[in-house]
């Protein structure tokens, strides 16, 4: 596992990377750019390896809410005050991308204003004045989690409609205890649990699958104002992994580290979210084995 991971990323890194990829010349600034890169995931490698350590040695699962649903037949594998509501933080991502590819037009050009900009989590690859398609925007809040992107599809269409049809949405999926107030999860008052965040994820998976194919995307590049190339980092932590079908990671003070995922488990696809965790690769790693464990015992 530990050298698939190793070799996955250094050939991400450098058989993907634009530049390389056209076999075009790299200049010193691209260099010390790639060089930022192989450090930012050298660290991601660091840090899955030390939560896959810590599952091994029978770490405790400090998440307050879990659960893990088997979904070829519903089975919970797993469960932890699964009704129990929490603040979300960047999982809302995953419903603001719904209502995206569901209410517009994605290949439509959105030009970036003061208010769409405004939200921390800046990028300098938006930047007020610029004109970018929709789908640009989903990749951007996805991928590197991006507040300022998912602020602007939100204001495409006026945000009080977006974030209503968010919420609208979590009541058609029977999400009974969801609440969405913005569009990127800043707001500590989008709350939700472990089980109707579940009933998203596989909402997602049955009906918009190119969603969970963004979340494990490293390879999204856009330029800044002066037309450089930059990179954006794929904040889901287990992307390299070829058991990872699809999710997404938050991060808030009040929701402390919160993960919504897909697996591929023995042949299953697994759904698992994590609420309010003090490390939630430790502990993804966690749920994942006891669920192998759980479904080899069947």
């Amino acid at each position: 596992m530990k050298s698939k991971i190793f070799f996955f990323l250094l050939l991400l890194l450098f058989l993907f990377s634009p530049a390389i990829a056209k076999g075009a010349k790299i200049s010193q600034e691209q260099i010390l750019q790639r060089v930022e890169i192989i450090q930012q995931e050298m660290k991601l490698l660091k840090s899955l390896l030390s939560g896959m350590q810590a599952a091994n040695q029978g770490a405790r699962i400090s998440a307050r809410s879990y659960l893990a649903v088997n979904l070829s037949d519903n089975s919970i594998l797993l469960k932890q005050n699964i009704n129990r509501r929490y603040p979300i933080a960047s999982i809302t991502k995953l419903m603001t991308a719904v209502i995206a590819f569901e209410e517009l037009d994605l290949d439509q050009k959105i030009t970036l204003t003061k208010e769409m900009l405004e939200p921390d989590g800046y990028s300098p690859s938006l930047y007020l004045g610029l004109s970018i398609d929709a789908e640009e925007l989903v990749k951007a809040s996805l991928i590197q989690s991006t507040n300022d992107a998912a602020e602007a599809l939100s204001y495409f269409m006026k945000k009080d409609k977006f974030v209503a049809l968010m919420n609208q949405k979590a009541k058609e999926l029977k999400m009974t205890n969801t609440v969405f107030y913005d569009p990127h999860g800043l707001n500590p008052d989008n709350q939700s649990t472990v089980q109707d965040l579940t009933k998203l994820l596989i909402y997602i998976y049955k009906n918009h699958p190119e969603i969970l194919d963004i979340t494990r995307n490293n390879n999204f590049w856009l330029p800044d104002s002066t037309g450089r190339l930059l990179k954006f980092r794929n904040l889901n932590s287990f992307y390299p992994l070829s058991s990872f079908i699809g999710g997404k990671v938050g991060y808030l003070f009040e929701a402390r580290q919160t993960f919504a995922s897909l697996f591929n488990i023995k042949g299953d696809t697994v759904a698992v979210v994590i609420l309010y965790s003090d490390n939630h690769r430790a502990d993804i790693f966690a749920i994942l084995k006891s669920s192998k464990q759980s479904l080899s015992s069947r």
